[in-house]
């Protein structure tokens, strides 16, 4: 394995870490009636955006099981770790063959926001994991959506294109030292 190789695998666990303490240390004192952006699921997003649904759906579960895992955790876990799942497949799929445009990296992350926070309050409905009712949730599931997509609508396209060009450097590497891509 030569050094370019490792790199993808590197700069994403230390990507979705990153997310992962600042959701857990910073948004927590940045939070409009206690719902901010959920830093870790924009990282899966442009994880999903960048390189598509399998490797999407392989961080959004790593990412997910380290949010259900990491204090202050409140809920049954494995419930992160099924909706990142699900929101890394659905970013994977509205992938675009090149870049993606701005427009489509907000709209993606909305829809994202939206599908996995919604799948989140849904699975503790049906496992009866202390969630409130039905339209207390629908409320901190829209103000999720709209935190996520203003910091999306700032963050987001540039952390794509960065994994992007990684992914770029890693094929290039591999051409170069085995001759395919």
């Amino acid at each position: 394995m030569t050094r370019a190789a490792g790199m993808r695998p590197l700069v994403l666990g230390l990507l979705v870490v990153a997310a992962l303490v600042l959701q857990t240390s910073l948004v927590p004192h940045l939070t409009w009636r206690g719902v901010g952006p959920d830093l870790v699921l924009l990282v899966v997003v442009a994880c999903g955006l960048a390189y598509g649904s399998r490797e999407g759906m392989l961080i959004g579960f790593a990412a997910g099981l380290l949010v259900d895992l990491a204090p202050p955790s409140d809920h049954v876990a494995g419930r992160w770790a099924l909706a990142l799942l699900a929101v890394g497949y659905v970013a994977g799929r509205v992938r675009p063959d090149g870049s993606p445009s701005w427009g489509t990296t907000v709209v993606a992350a909305a829809a994202c926001s939206f599908f996995g926070a919604s799948l989140f309050a849904l699975s503790g409905l049906i496992l009866a994991d202390h969630v409130g009712a039905v339209p207390a949730l629908l409320d901190v599931v829209l103000a999720g959506v709209v935190a996520d997509v203003v910091l999306a609508a700032l963050l987001l396209g540039r952390i794509t294109r960065g994994l992007r060009r990684i992914s770029h450097r890693d094929r290039l590497e591999a051409v170069r030292v085995h001759g395919y891509a």
